[in-house]
């Protein structure tokens, strides 16, 4: 070996014990923020705090890493020292090894102790009744759009939005030999099926389709039979042992599914947020035009509009509506007050900070 790489060996060698010492450190600080925080009643977890610190990295010149690189590495480092404070729990709809659990994992930390429940039905009892500190559902994907079962739970639940998070989804084809000629079956969750259909036509046009409860049933499917193979995530192969046939099989890209981090209480203002509403309006004409028009009067920019049935009462509906803005800003409050004496229902699901 060269005395020349020896020589910059030893220095990465320096930089990273600085790097442990200067982390060891911050741990410190971040329990003598959890001391504030309990004496003062508040809560370990804050989006706002943690999307200001990684606004403010990212914000520098960090090449020649990516931003990317820089937010996952200082997203680690918060969940570390955030489970030095105190180890979260955290609801999720599962099973193990979904997308909503690698989302949950990611957001949260390796550390914090995941709850994975069958519906999402299960995961906001979970929050309400304090069994977990939060929960994590998914709400829309970019291609099969919204999720209607997590909408309607907004209903009939006191539970506030917390935090937002976008990630990409990226579906493999997964089996035990790792070996494409050997697939007889594939098993999968109807909706990433659907995500994969052009592909496994090109590919594997003879193949048994199986639709599985999830992608994390269909990984354990394909683990105990050698000649099926599973459309799952990454972390469904590490779970189940199985290789990688073939990597991001998805037809679209640009591919994405929004989660919603859910819990008791909405964050302050971080100076880029969003808020959602759901508001239930009068049944005559022109109604929702004179809705939209006080959204307009107050210049704010709506995001998101989607209607449900209330099940209550035939063609009765309510909306839910994202817009950019904290409902502490001045021009949110007036229009807020001003969709209260029009609306015939008006419930502010929270305010939180915005994924770019």
């Amino acid at each position: 070996m060269s005395d020349h790489l020896n020589k910059i060996r030893k220095q990465i060698d320096r930089i990273d014990d600085a790097i442990l010492a200067q982390l060891l450190k911050r741990a410190g600080l971040a329990k003598k923020i959890w001391q504030v925080k309990s004496e003062i009643g508040e809560g370990v977890y804050s989006s706002t705090r943690e999307r200001e610190i990684l606004d403010r990295l990212l914000s520098k010149k960090v090449a020649p890493l990516s931003a990317e690189d820089i937010e996952s590495i200082f997203q680690e480092i918060i969940n570390a020292s955030r489970n030095v404070q105190k180890r979260l729990r955290v609801s999720f709809f599962g099973p193990e090894s979904t997308f909503t659990h690698q989302a949950a994992r990611k957001h949260f930390g390796k550390g914090a102790e995941m709850i994975p429940q069958k519906s999402i039905s299960d995961v906001f009892p979970d929050v309400e009744k304090s069994r977990a500190d939060y929960g994590v559902v998914p709400i829309e994907n970019s291609t099969e759009g919204v999720v209607n079962h997590t909408l309607d739970m907004f209903m009939n639940s006191d539970l506030m939005i917390c935090a937002e998070r976008e990630e990409p989804i990226s579906h493999h084809l997964l089996s035990p030999s790792g070996s494409i000629g050997k697939i007889k079956r594939v098993y999968s969750h109807p909706q990433a099926l659907a995500q994969c259909r052009n592909w496994l036509q090109s590919h594997l046009p003879k193949v048994e389709i199986c639709e599985s409860a999830s992608t994390a049933d269909a990984a354990l499917q394909a683990s105990l039979d050698a000649s099926a193979a599973a459309i799952a995530s990454p972390l469904a192969a590490k779970l189940h042992h199985l290789r990688t046939v073939a990597a991001g099989i998805e037809d679209f890209r640009e591919n994405f599914t929004r989660f919603l981090i859910i819990g008791k209480h909405s964050p302050g203002s971080s100076g880029k947020d969003k808020t959602s509403i759901l508001l239930g309006i009068k049944d005559r004409v022109g109604a929702l035009n004179d809705i939209l028009e006080i959204f307009k009067k107050n210049t704010m920019n709506l995001t998101k509009i989607e209607s449900r049935p209330t099940k209550r009462k035939a063609w009765e509906y309510l909306f839910f509506v994202d817009f950019i803005g904290h409902m502490s800003d001045l021009p949110i409050k007036r229009a807020l007050e001003e969709l209260k004496k029009s609306c015939l229902t008006l419930k502010i699901l929270g305010s939180y900070p915005k994924t770019d």
